[in-house]
């Protein structure tokens, strides 16, 4: 195993565009919560820990899903080899304590709340996924608080607005959660997972999946009607909408696994995208 190749590996075991995103949605909260009467310092704890409470769980999800991954991602760092378990420990630890020590720095409730979730992804992680459903609604609680604890960070965790937007991430994780367990039915068997698509079906997951999706399309407008946000808001949903629209159409039309988990990482890039255009629009563009 060459240097090269366990970087890349180590690359793959971030997903990098994940814990990006869980950053950015805490940044989201926080400027939603908050407005200009923000500093340089709490966005970037924010950030900080979003990116690595979440990079923890990911990274730790392929040290307890390798014998799946076998099956469903042979090419997973694991499975192929470019990483050791041991590395995928290290790894955990090193992340869970950086993003757990910037937490503390925010504030007390901001580190219970980061424990709290670190805490109910190893669980996910370690028993928990196989519950199906269950372990579904879990992963998109723990996205959610992204936006929630972007408020706590700046001591308005209840802002109406941080709570939709919390409500909106939750929809569209869960509805990813779903369908990725319809890409990947075989190593979930393998498992023993109760997931939609193992008991109803790939269709019926499927279908599930673009429902939730077509719930944040239906009122993902609102904060615009209602006036809470302006024309940056817009800009970020009609981008955002789109995106999600088109992953849809084609992951309904998908034909392979890999082919849909290109679909469902786009919908994720499509969101990162533009919550990051909200940003700049929101806070920097005045």
């Amino acid at each position: 195993m060459t240097f090269k190749n366990k970087i890349k590996g180590i690359y793959q075991l971030f997903r990098v565009e994940l814990p990006i995103a869980a950053g950015i949605c805490v940044i989201a909260g926080e400027l939603i919560a908050a407005g200009f009467n923000i500093n340089i310092q709490e966005l970037f704890f924010g950030f900080i820990v979003g990116f690595f409470i979440s990079s923890s769980a990911l990274i730790l999800n392929d040290y307890f899903d390798i014998e799946s991954d076998k099956i469903n991602s042979p090419t997973r760092p694991l499975p192929s080899g470019k990483v050791k378990s041991s590395d995928v420990v290290f790894l955990t630890i090193i992340t869970t304590i950086i993003g757990l020590f910037a937490a503390y720095l925010i504030n007390e409730i901001a580190f219970f709340v980061a424990i709290l979730f670190w805490i109910i992804g190893f669980l996910y992680n370690w028993k928990l996924k196989e519950t199906g459903l269950l372990g579904n609604i879990m992963v998109s609680c723990s996205v959610a608080i992204t936006f929630i604890f972007g408020g706590i960070a700046v001591g308005q965790p209840l802002n109406k607005v941080v709570l939709f937007f919390s409500a909106i991430v939750f929809f569209i994780d869960l509805g990813e959660e779903i369908a990725s367990g319809a890409m990947d039915i075989e190593g979930d068997k393998k498992r023993g997972s109760r997931s939609i698509a193992i008991a109803k079906g790939k269709d019926f997951a499927l279908r599930i999946s673009s429902f939730l999706f077509t719930v944040v399309l239906v009122i993902s407008f609102m904060p615009f009607f209602l006036q809470w946000l302006g024309l940056p808001y817009l800009f970020m949903i009609i981008i955002m909408d789109s995106i999600i629209i088109f992953s849809i159409v084609k992951l309904l039309k998908s034909k392979t696994p890999k082919e849909g988990r290109l679909y469902l990482r786009l919908i994720y890039l499509g969101a990162t995208i533009s919550l990051f255009a909200f940003i700049i629009g929101q806070y920097v563009i005045r």
